[in-house]
């Protein structure tokens, strides 16, 4: 039977640093993936200042930043008015190494460390392999493993569940997904249009509020990316054909032609689940939680779950460390989870699609009165750059 120390279900980013994390620590792990590629679709884009520190640990953070674009600056609009602020994270440079987002598709940072595990001695990558069942005996856990039609069994003493919101483990652990979905259905689409000829003041990261449709405006290499909200009523088709997307254009750029690159429905979720360890199953990433993306806090709090349980089992598997760090992992990142990732995604998203009329000028009034104020403005920057999350779990015992 193939045997190692860790082995994580699920291949993605957040399942790749945690095995590229664990074998740069000398612990043996296996990672394994059920699909044979990554989808290059647009998901996760944003890779946050404190998230890059934890890439250039692992020597990712300067060939991902060749492949993306810097965005020091970003920013929040009301679309009515064209009032904005912007917010730059230049000013919090004597924290952040990197003052800035990174606009970078997920499948990029994916597919570098999942090529880096092949290179590392203690390390396995296996694609297209998928986590079939699990269960705990006195030495650890036994999985099996499904590839082409056949079966092995591999023993780990711990596995991680990576998998994504369905996840394969939180299943095994019998562990509940608390929450809600959001009844308006999420459009996202992506154009090469140059939309900064017409909207000359935006930034590369914009959040724009407006009653009827918010919207949001990033862009990557070679793109923008658009999402607005879509009516739950309306069927996916009716909200991706050409006449609807023209529509959503026609409000951004008007009297412009666009073409598309990309466009799909997404529903959208905010659910933690209620125990991230469980003997020796754990979770990470968007099997233990899933939030809305407005903020860019999925992805990369998933790394910071995985970065944080890096540092517990090499304590346990190292340093004859005791089940209590783990409990502590759980404390610590299911906390921050609540705490910050899911109150601040909410948040965010309550500012965009606010009423009109005293709502409407409190929240403009609220962010212009963060925007003015020089501490209250850096109090922001290092939250939404994640680093006052990393620094509040630490205090979490």
């Amino acid at each position: 039977m193939r045997e190692t120390e860790v082995l994580i279900a699920g291949g993605g980013p957040v399942g790749a640093i945690g095995a590229v994390r664990l074998a740069s620590m000398g612990i043996d792990v296996l990672c394994c993936e059920q699909t044979e590629s990554f989808a290059s679709d647009l998901r996760a884009s944003t890779i946050h200042a404190a998230t890059l520190e934890m890439l250039d640990a692992v020597d990712a953070a300067e060939p991902l930043i060749a492949k993306g674009l810097k965005a020091p600056v970003y920013q929040w609009r009301d679309r009515r008015s064209g009032e904005h602020y912007d917010f730059d994270l230049g000013e919090v440079a004597d924290v952040a190494r990197f003052p800035f987002r990174l606009q970078c598709p997920q499948h990029h940072m994916a597919g570098l460390l999942t090529q880096t595990l092949p290179s590392m001695a203690n390390a396995e990558m296996r694609f297209g392999t998928k986590l079939v069942s699990a269960h705990e005996d006195a030495e650890g856990v036994v999985a099996t493993l499904e590839k082409d039609g056949r079966t092995e069994e591999v023993r780990a003493k711990f596995l991680v569940g990576a998998d994504g919101s369905h996840s394969t483990v939180r299943k095994l652990m019998g562990v509940d997904f608390e929450g809600f979905t959001y009844e308006e259905k999420f459009v996202s689409v992506s154009t090469a249009h140059p939309i900064e000829e017409t909207m000359r003041d935006i930034a590369l990261v914009n959040y724009i509020a407006d009653p009827e449709e918010w919207l949001v405006l990033l862009a990557v290499p070679g793109l923008w990316r658009i999402l607005v909200p879509g009516d739950k009523a309306v069927s996916d088709e009716a909200l991706l054909r050409d006449e609807a997307i023209a529509d959503i254009f026609a409000r951004i750029v008007p009297g412009t032609p666009v073409e598309t690159t990309f466009r799909k429905i997404y529903r959208v979720h905010q659910r933690v689940a209620s125990l991230f360890h469980k003997g020796r199953m754990l979770l990470v990433g968007d099997a233990a939680h899933i939030n809305n993306p407005l903020g860019g806090f999925g992805m990369n709090s998933g790394i910071h779950d995985v970065w944080n349980l890096a540092d517990k089992l090499w304590s346990v598997l190292r340093q004859d460390g005791d089940s209590e760090q783990l409990a502590l992992f759980d404390r610590q990142r299911r906390g921050i989870t609540k705490a910050f990732i899911q109150a601040q995604s909410i948040e965010n998203k309550a500012f965009m699609e606010h009423a009109p009329g005293e709502a409407h000028a409190a929240r403009l009034a609220r962010m212009a009165g963060i925007a003015n104020d020089p501490v209250k403005r850096r109090e922001y920057l290092l939250k939404q750059a994640m680093f006052q999350s990393l620094a509040d779990a630490e205090k979490i015992a």
